[in-house]
């Protein structure tokens, strides 16, 4: 006997999506990921360089942490911006690493640095509002302003500006309708930074036409050829996003943090309050030992082995023909150019990652998620694993491509 029940019309125009969900794509990279797992669950030896997750987790002192405050009922919800102690570490390691000055008062803990996304765009963008953000760049934040109504608009955004946002382009793009910026430094799929020139240029021309800047900050621990340079220092009034996930390895524990301007302190607390209350508790009291001596040591010496990997990886890919013209500076991707490759799918990324993957059984990810400018040219690979998956990743990729 059928279970099937005749389609009801009715129920469906119930179940009608709202409309702003057809302005938000598919995250592709996953579509790879779940094809790469289902190779390697039939047996097949693939190396993952497509997910930006680190391949470290948690330090030992930060999961006893955890541990602890389990077995101690420290458990239930803490203030909607997070706990105190939280906000005095976090503005203790802005002291330390910056040499600025963040009252405690002033950040926000969340529930991983999309939840700060969220908050921010919930704060700022209304309908019709656009947002300027360059092209590369993490597909989830245009997501982000859709979520709200607002109209990401991606300005293309080359090597020789380091695939970053410049002065320039916000003095070209905008326009009435131009409510602010949202950019990353160092930036998802490139890895590369803004200078801190082109930073506080940015910045002053944003702040000279009344928008806002929200910086996607939760790649600067993990930067390698100079001292990061947050966007506080250049302007208090900026909301910066940052994150436990990246530099302290904690990425399914979902804790992030604002800082923003004390002006707009009690809006993000109304905010929180209602759409999340708080952060995992947790998650949060695990998170004090991530500023530990012990623990940060062991986060520097991450960093530098994700610097190794780095200088092995570009100097191999260019070998190989892939172009790399900016050095990233920091994450642990690389945005790579194929078009130049010897190879039938060097003019498409999504047609060649796949044939990668086939072939090689490395997983990378094509550029067509990350924005409109010339995607079909470019791949990403994270660095997110061990040297010696790398090396033997560079070594697949020379045999497919006959080098």
């Amino acid at each position: 006997m059928s279970t099937t029940s005749p389609i009801d019309t009715q129920a469906l125009r119930a179940l009608q999506v709202a409309q702003r969900v057809h302005a938000i794509e598919p995250f592709r990279v996953m579509e790879m990921v779940k094809a790469a797992g289902e190779m390697k669950r039939s047996g097949i030896d693939v190396i993952s360089m497509s997910v930006g997750e680190p391949d470290f987790t948690a330090p030992d002192i930060v999961a006893h942490a955890a541990m602890e405050a389990i077995k101690g009922g420290v458990t239930q919800y803490t203030d909607s911006l997070g706990l105190r102690e939280l906000h005095e570490a976090i503005s203790g390691h802005y002291a330390a690493v910056h040499g600025l000055d963040i009252d405690p008062r002033r950040i926000v803990v969340t529930a991983g640095a999309s939840a700060g996304l969220l908050l921010a765009c919930a704060a700022l963008v209304a309908d019709g509002d656009e947002v300027l953000m360059p092209d590369p760049c993490y597909p989830c934040n245009r997501h982000f302003v859709s979520s709200f109504g607002g109209k990401p608009v991606l300005v293309p955004a080359g090597s020789e500006e380091r695939y970053q946002l410049s002065a320039a382009h916000v003095e070209g793009h905008w326009n009435e309708r131009t409510r602010g910026v949202l950019v990353a430094s160092p930036s998802n799929p490139t890895g590369t930074s803004m200078t801190p020139e082109q930073l506080r240029g940015m910045l002053t021309a944003v702040r000279a036409r009344g928008g806002f800047a929200i910086i996607d900050e939760i790649y600067q621990g993990l930067s390698y050829d100079h001292k990061p340079v947050s966007a506080l220092a250049f302007d208090p009034n900026v909301i910066t996003v940052n994150s436990f996930s990246k530099y302290f390895s904690m990425t399914g524990w979902r804790l992030g943090w604002l800082v923003v301007p004390e002006a707009l302190v009690a809006t993000f607390e109304k905010l929180a309050q209602n759409l999340f209350i708080c952060a995992p508790t947790v998650a949060q009291q695990a998170a004090l030992a991530c500023f530990t001596q012990e623990a940060l040591g062991i986060y520097e010496e991450r960093r530098r082995e994700f610097q190794r990997r780095r200088d092995f990886l570009v100097p191999a890919l260019r070998e190989l023909g892939f172009g790399v013209p900016v050095m990233p500076d920091g994450a642990f991707y690389v945005y790579a150019d194929i078009s130049a490759l010897p190879h039938a799918h060097a003019g498409d990324s999504t047609a060649f990652a796949w044939s990668v993957l086939r072939d090689a059984h490395v997983a990378i990810v094509p550029g067509d998620d990350f924005g409109f400018a010339a995607p079909a040219r470019h791949v990403r690979f994270s660095y997110a694993t061990r040297l010696e998956r790398i090396e033997e990743a560079i070594g697949r990729l020379a045999r497919v491509l006959g080098r």
